[in-house]
């Protein structure tokens, strides 16, 4: 019998097909497995990174506004006197207040979390009694004062360091029990100066004194925490200045920390009793992408919906308040500053990945031109041709984007994992689809030689113009809204510098042909055929050039703009410190410094110049209460060092006083100051009782000694010995050591470093993780555009290849044959270096009115503008020239060292 042969269903596409594409060419393969992975591991990295840093900052500022401000605090007046002792007494007891306890948790909503552990509830007095105990501390003479709280949990949070814990009496504290037992914390007992067996007496209501004995002294277990912290006066006993009073009489004001089952005794007090509950939320449940419906749950407990579920277990007369809404808003308002700048690094390196994994597709469809016209025109359909591209690109692209997605899981495990998986299969979708898609535009009609694609010779289309337009149209809006309303808007404006630079990438790629046209001329008259032979080369690049230059247009934007904002934050940072010490260093004291310290700190490694100053802070202009800051320096030292740090520059002879003694002193005065005095003498009270005659002759906004809007300075030579002593030293100079500064000044100055202030000003790990974020984006972004230049280099390496095998038969040596490829790649490159700085130089100059970099740059109020940063402009282009004249001279070497026989091979089309 004749054999059976199987053949594949119709429609569907045999196995081995892709089994032996794949093992054709491993190579390919394998560099688009490691493409895929790296840019799917980036993009899933990116989100979850973004989430880490967002969720830190969050928790950092719940933190650090403390638990008084955070804790949501609920409240209910207890009943009047009109109802039963007993009932009344049941109200506070510890298993009503426990059950209450456990409904207000629950009515708590998510993603709001109580922190079961410090969170509290109990009875405390709203009023603070006077107690008539002689032996507690009265720094005033005045009687200290006392709350009463019974709150559950002591023993668990806290430590027994004297004595012991309070106990209910037996039989249970009612209204009208004589004495009760409490305990006290360390601080409390040591400014209050109670010990173990003291007796308070604190006024009953129609009953005597309640007397309440110490039984022990506790330490807290964690003194930050909400338990403790979310009414301090638990904790540490206050000094309350009486109001009004003009002596500033005070007297102390502690807490005594009854039994839970003491509670009732509080009702027979005149310290108004309420109960509360206190919930204090858990840091670790924050994320920063739930801060919406966070503060939605906030104010749901605090006026709405959670706030009725409270009021329907306790009382209707519950009340709750907290701080915490305004610590979310504060930070979203940061979030709001940061996440805008991030996103437009973002969109830069997105778009120059996509680039570069479409170019890594259009380079393979090029590769295989020949074999995909071949299937073509023996019958093979565009979309069976499609599908089997796309199985190839997918049996390698999506394993490769699932170990990406993985390596981005383990280096990065905090954050959202939804928002890493959408952006993994972006990157899979343009990877699988970007090879299909350009063959079947390629082969759309059945021909064996395709038309002429040259950029000089090919005119744009009618689609590709409206496309254009429309792109412009685009950026134009993007570019105007940026700059009317900031960084606040969509995220098209997040994406206006990128959007600015394909606009610049279609420009230069309509006006690329232009200047060859212009050189063809001149250059058929020179000598030698390189010159000529590199221009027509260069002219003939496939109008698929638009790719790689639109990926390094995109990458030096991207770069340059990221390393303006980069810079521009290292500026803010670096001027706010100085403003805040005037000079590198400051070593300033109270009072008059040492003698002999000038000359210590003017012999330490590292300083350069050292200017005395003068503080008198407290200075009366025409002796009367207004202060003005005034500051006698030596003219020639204060001068240049006003001229080094750009504050206030003068000479020292307008400060010098010309004529006798008697003669007013020049001073240079700050606007405020100027204005309030005029240019008339007025005599100046110093600290020190002697008066000194001004004369305003110099106006400036700042100066190095004192920060501020009001400030006097004066040659100190007319002030008295005892004014003139210096208080101040302001140190300039390179690599200052604070510790050697610090050894020299002794303990009773306080020396502050310039670069120490500097870090003071990033406070958040938002602003931390988004700098980081962005070097990274843009590192990624010149990666990219680095393959984009090779790829685009190598998609014409074959045919350039046998170009210099041809020639070299031709009698062409190997140093003009890398003159010539170096010639060739250069009009490229360097139109792209040009394009992409001149793009973002106009991107920065037009989008910097509207980018404010103040939330990047630091947590308190600086100054911090977006200014064109030369090196980030420069680097970036001549590292593309650099890179082209490297990869053309590597190709001209190696091409030469196998020899023309492989390359001249008979039928090669190349």
């Amino acid at each position: 019998m004749p054999r059976q042969t199987r053949t594949a269903p119709p429609g569907r596409i045999a196995a081995p097909w892709i089994r032996t594409r794949l093992r054709a060419a491993p190579g390919a393969a394998w560099a688009l497995a490691l493409l895929v992975a790296a840019t799917a591991c980036l993009a899933a990295a990116f989100p979850r990174a973004l989430d880490r840093y967002a969720d830190a900052g969050l928790r950092e500022a719940v933190e650090r506004a403390r638990p008084d401000r955070t804790t949501v605090q609920l409240y209910t007046p207890l009943p009047g006197l009109g109802l039963p002792r007993g009932q009344r007494e049941r109200t506070v007891r510890p298993d009503t207040l426990a059950e209450q306890y456990t409904h207000v948790l629950d009515a708590v909503r998510a993603p709001l979390v109580a922190d079961r552990d410090q969170s509290s509830y109990g009875v405390r007095t709203t009023v603070n009694q006077e107690v008539p105990e002689r032996w507690l501390a009265r720094p005033s003479g005045l009687p200290a004062r006392v709350a009463l709280v019974a709150q559950h949990g002591i023993a668990d949070h806290s430590r027994l360091r004297a004595g012991r814990l309070p106990r209910g009496s037996s039989p249970p504290v009612t209204t009208n029990t004589a004495e009760v037992e409490a305990a006290v914390t360390a601080e409390t007992a040591k400014n209050l100066r109670i010990k173990v067996d003291s007796v308070v007496h604190v006024p009953g209501v129609g009953r005597p004194p309640l007397a309440v004995r110490i039984t022990g002294i506790v330490t807290p277990r964690e003194p930050g925490g909400a338990y403790w912290s979310a009414e301090p006066l638990l904790r540490t006993p206050t000094l309350v200045r009486v109001p009004g009073d003009p002596d500033g009489s005070r007297y102390w004001l502690g807490a005594l920390l009854l039994a839970p089952e003491a509670a009732p005794a509080l009702l027979g007090t005149t310290g108004a009793p309420a109960t509360y509950w206190q919930v204090a939320p858990a840091l670790d449940t924050l994320r920063g992408h739930d801060l919406a419906a966070l503060k939605s749950s906030v104010a749901s407990l605090e006026t709405g919906p959670g706030l009725r579920d409270v009021r329907t277990f306790t009382d209707q007369r519950t009340e709750a308040t907290t701080y915490l809404d305004d610590v979310l808003t504060s930070y979203d308002e940061q979030r709001a500053g940061i996440g805008p700048l991030v996103a437009v690094a973002a969109f830069g390196t997105g778009t120059v990945a996509v680039v570069v994994l479409v170019m890594a597709g259009g380079l393979a469809a090029d590769r295989r031109r020949g074999e995909l016209a071949l299937l073509r025109a023996r019958g093979a359909s565009v979309p069976g041709l499609v599908a089997r591209l796309l199985g190839e690109t997918s049996v390698v692209s999506v394993p490769a984007a699932a170990a990406g997605v993985a390596a981005a899981l383990l280096l990065v495990p905090e954050g959202r994992l939804a928002p890493a998986l959408a952006a993994a299969l972006a990157v899979t979708g343009v990877a699988c689809l970007a090879l299909p898609l350009r063959a079947a535009g390629g082969h759309r009609l059945v021909r064996v030689h395709g038309d002429r694609e040259d950029a000089a010779s090919v005119r744009p289309s009618r689609r590709r113009t409206v496309a254009e337009l429309t792109l412009v149209v685009l950026a134009a809006g993007a570019v105007e809204t940026l700059r009317r309303r900031g960084t606040t808007g969509d995220q098209l404006v997040s994406a206006a510098p990128v959007l600015v630079a394909v606009i610049a990438a279609l420009v230069l790629i309509r006006l690329y042909p232009l200047p060859l046209r212009g050189l063809a001329r001149p250059a058929a008259r020179l000598r030698g055929a390189v010159g000529p032979l590199s221009l027509a080369r260069a002219a003939r690049t496939s109008v698929s050039a638009v790719l790689p230059l639109l990926a390094l247009s995109t990458a030096l934007t991207t770069a340059a703009f990221g390393g303006s904002v980069l810079a521009g934050v290292r500026e803010a940072r670096d001027h706010a410190a100085l403003l805040a010490l005037g000079a590198d260093a400051r070593v300033e004291t109270m009072g008059p410094l040492p003698s002999a310290l000038p000359e210590r700190i003017r012999r330490e490694p590292g300083v350069s110049a050292l200017a005395e100053a003068s503080i008198a802070y407290q200075a009366k202009p025409h002796d009367g209460p207004p202060t003005v800051p005034l500051v006698g320096v030596d003219p020639g030292d204060y001068a240049a060092l006003a001229r080094w740090t750009g504050l206030g520059t003068f000479t020292a002879d307008e400060l010098t006083r010309r004529g006798t003694a008697k003669s007013p002193l020049p001073a240079l005065a700050s606007p405020t100051v100027a204005e309030t005095y005029g240019t008339r003498p007025f005599p100046v009270r110093l600290e020190d009782s002697s008066t000194i005659t001004v004369r305003i002759t110099l106006v400036r906004d700042l100066t190095p000694a004192v920060s501020g809007t009001e400030f006097l300075v004066v040659d100190r030579a007319g002030l008295s010995a005892e004014a003139a002593r210096p208080s101040a030293l302001l140190v300039t100079g390179g690599h200052l050591d604070g510790k050697a500064l610090r050894r020299a000044a002794g303990e009773a100055a306080d020396v502050r470093i310039r670069a120490e202030e500097r870090a003071r000003f990033v406070d958040s790990p938002m602003q931390t993780g988004a700098e980081r974020l962005y070097v990274a984006a843009v590192a990624a972004g010149a990666g990219y555009a680095v393959l984009a230049l090779l790829l685009s280099l190598l998609r014409a390496a074959p045919e350039r290849t046998a170009l210099l095998a041809r020639l070299r038969t031709m009698g062409l040596t190997r140093a003009q044959g890398r003159r010539l490829l170096v010639l060739e790649s250069l009009p490229q490159s360097a139109l792209a270096a040009a394009g992409g700085t001149l793009t973002a130089w106009a991107t920065i100059r037009l989008l910097s009115p509207g980018v404010d970099l103040t939330a990047i740059a630091a947590s308190r109020p600086v100054t911090a503008e977006l200014r064109t940063d030369p090196v980030s402009l420069a680097v970036p282009a001549v590292s593309v020239l650099l890179l082209t004249v490297g990869v053309a001279a590597a190709q001209a070497w190696w091409s030469g060292r196998r020899g023309s026989v492989t390359e001249l091979r008979a039928g090669d089309g190349r």
